[in-house]
């Protein structure tokens, strides 16, 4: 599809779905009255503080904060961009998504490298199903026709031009080539393919596109393993290999397990172990990281026990530190010397497998457990030693308890009473604590907009309310601009309009907060609000000319004739 999304149809998705079957189809939620409970998705918690309201099809976590519409929550839980998750939920209610032709989106430039780069995998499979060297490759390591399906396996051939002769066709698409990173050049100019005699391992965007490729020579030769070069759509610290395919495997994923090659996911998934992922020759990032985490809440690294193995572990722990938010949980494994888990798990099968995984070692033990290997800790200096290297690294995890409780075991291990103080982290207000909207009026007039923004057709809105200057009117005035603009937007919608995140935040406490009287009775309530912010405003400036008068002060032309329609109206 080309264009970006038009608005009016993201309002008209929001207003068919219901945000009770979207979410209720993978959280379990319980009726509380007119709204639904849950134990938050998004946090650990042992009390239901993530509820659902139907009447403003909105969700929001008294613990977290997390909050939103039905989008932002597929969004959230499926780890999906915001097209995908359009595109998912109008599948849902049966709808199609228009794309605006006059507006391109960021996919509609990049759509020809897309293409391509499809075209180039379709190639390389049918090459595979030509190359007995290739396939047998594959059957000795065990990776059957279904894994081959899975993943898109396939296969460059032994020649310089392969590629560029089947798919160049002219300079634009040898250009195109070359963009998307499957044609090197020479320095006379001349380009040739970039990959030659090699397996070839598709890696796939979130939406399941081919992105770039990894090469597995299959004879001697280096470098072993080629990748593609970074690209418009390709940066190897963005993504991880096997994701997508792990995404299919389950709804929900309980866990990632992260190992170190193509191989090892494809041999892995080959044995029912289907969620394992792979960074691409690099270091375990911190985009690797929110990324994991955005898609399962337990992530397992798993490497070799040798030293490389090691130092490659504690990059990446150094890299999932600040991303541990309260609820997730990273674990270590290092695998038996000579081994990797495609030949592990062809040894002892997926349950053998996945009982290493149960036993490995929390974050926290790793984190210790390494950090005082080559320190005497019987000493006083030893244990300084431990504080000064342990300190900065927790002081990156965000706040709350986790921070907590490896400040505290910190100090247990050093020996200090407490190394840093405890964040006072403020608690979740209880359930109770939710309560009616206080009755000011620019407060009442928002509250009820974002409960039903279509109430603004029901009402005639008062002349004046330019002139309002009270605290919140500027924002008033621009949610009932929005409105205007687009009748059928729904109210977490409209707090997502604000890009400040003062007003956002207070928006969303409106929006989550209960509403005094009936619905039956809220356009009515609207209207009064607006007339009596006018009322007021007006006798608010009505006493200040006066006062000016009082006091001696000469008021303008244009001031006493203000003044004198204000006293018109007052009688």
């Amino acid at each position: 599809m080309s264009g970006l999304i038009p608005e009016s149809f993201i309002d008209e998705l929001l207003q068919r779905a219901d945000i009770v079957d979207v979410i209720g189809a993978r959280v379990q939620l319980k009726r509380a009255g007119k709204e639904y409970q849950a134990r938050c998705p998004f946090h650990d918690e042992r009390s239901p503080s993530f509820t659902v309201v139907p009447q403003k099809q909105f969700y929001h976590c008294f613990g977290c904060g997390a909050h939103g519409s039905a989008l932002k929550f597929l969004m959230e839980y499926e780890g999906v961009s915001f097209p995908d998750a359009v595109e998912q939920l109008a599948a849902q209610v049966g709808l199609q998504v228009p794309r605006d032709a006059s507006r391109a989106g960021p996919d509609d430039k990049l759509a020809p490298l897309y293409a391509v780069l499809a075209e180039a995998t379709a190639w390389f499979r049918e090459q595979l199903t030509l190359n007995e060297r290739a396939q047998t490759y594959f059957e000795r390591r065990g990776v059957g026709a279904e894994m081959i399906e899975r993943y898109a396996l396939g296969y460059a051939p032994d020649s310089w031009d392969g590629l560029g002769q089947k798919l160049g066709r002219g300079a634009d698409r040898m250009k195109l080539l070359a963009a998307a990173g499957l044609l090197s050049q020479r320095d006379n100019g001349h380009s040739y393919d970039k990959f030659r005699d090699r397996v070839m391992f598709p890696i796939h965007d979130r939406r399941g596109r081919p992105i770039a490729f990894g090469g597995r020579i299959l004879d001697q030769g280096e470098p072993k393993y080629l990748n593609s070069p970074e690209t418009a759509l390709f940066h190897k610290g963005r993504e991880l290999y096997g994701l997508w395919q792990a995404r299919q495997s389950a709804q929900k994923l309980k866990r990632l397990i992260v190992v170190e090659g193509y191989m090892d996911v494809i041999g892995l998934a080959q044995h029912g172990v289907e969620e394992a992922v792979a960074t691409l020759g690099t270091a375990t990032t911190k985009e690797h990281a929110e990324l994991l985490f955005r898609n399962a809440e337990d992530v397992i690294f798993c490497f070799d026990g040798d030293r490389a193995g090691r130092q490659a572990a504690w990059r990446a722990l150094e890299s999932t530190l600040p991303r541990l938010t309260d609820g997730r949980q990273a674990y270590f494994q290092f695998l038996p010397e000579g081994e990797d888990p495609d030949t592990l798990v062809r040894k002892e099968g997926a349950e053998g497998f996945r009982a290493r995984v149960l036993e490995a070692m929390p974050l926290s033990d790793y984190f210790f457990d390494t950090l005082t290997r080559e320190i005497d800790m019987g000493s006083i200096d030893g244990r300084a030693r431990l504080a000064a290297r342990a300190q900065p690294l927790i002081e990156q995890m965000p706040d709350g308890a986790f921070r907590d409780l490896m400040r505290e075991a910190l100090a247990e291990r050093s020996g200090a009473r407490r190394v840093v103080p405890p964040a006072q982290a403020p608690a979740p207000p209880p359930r109770a604590s939710r309560q009616v909207v206080q009755r000011t009026l620019v407060r009442s007039a928002l509250a009820l907009l974002l409960a039903r923004p279509q109430l603004l057709a029901e009402i005639e809105v008062p002349v004046g309310l330019d002139q309002v200057q009270k605290p919140g009117a500027d924002i008033l005035r621009e949610m009932l601009a929005v409105i205007r603009d687009r009748p059928q937007i729904a109210g977490v919608e409209l707090v997502d309009h604000f890009s400040d995140k003062p007003t956002r935040d207070a928006l969303t406490r409106l929006l989550s907060a209960e509403l005094p009287g009936n619905e039956v009775g809220w356009a009515e309530d609207l209207q009064n609000a607006l007339v009596q912010l006018i009322v007021q405003s007006e006798a608010e400036r009505r006493r200040l000319l006066e006062a000016k008068a009082k006091a001696g002060e000469p008021l303008s032309a244009a001031e006493k004739k203000e003044l004198l329609a204000l006293m018109a109206k007052r009688r």
